[in-house]
């Protein structure tokens, strides 16, 4: 799998507004990707070096419209942590 095949979005949210201070990012990921495949991902598309992953799997929420049920896609979720002396990610610095 290539790196961006990996890493699907940044996180935007409160909560990972607030990790880009400690150099932690979040990002949707491959519902099949590992902490390894994902921490190399990291690492090749951004150039930064990768302290540790932390990685969380959400189910779909039900949803209704009408008397049609449904849900929303599964996906999962990884917590980046860079090293101390790595350089930040460019991009999360432009929204800090």
């Amino acid at each position: 799998m290539n790196a961006y095949d990996i890493i699907i979005k940044p996180v935007l949210t409160e909560k990972g507004y607030s990790g880009i201070g400690e150099k932690s990012y979040a990002f949707i990921v491959a519902k099949a990707a590992t902490k390894t495949e994902i921490k190399t991902a990291v690492e090749k598309a951004f150039g930064v070096s990768v302290d540790k992953v932390n990685v969380a799997n959400y189910d779909g929420k039900f949803k209704r419209m009408g008397r049609t049920e449904g849900k929303t896609s599964a996906y999962k979720k990884a917590y980046v942590k860079l090293t101390a002396d790595s350089k930040p990610i460019a991009f999360f610095e432009s929204l800090s």
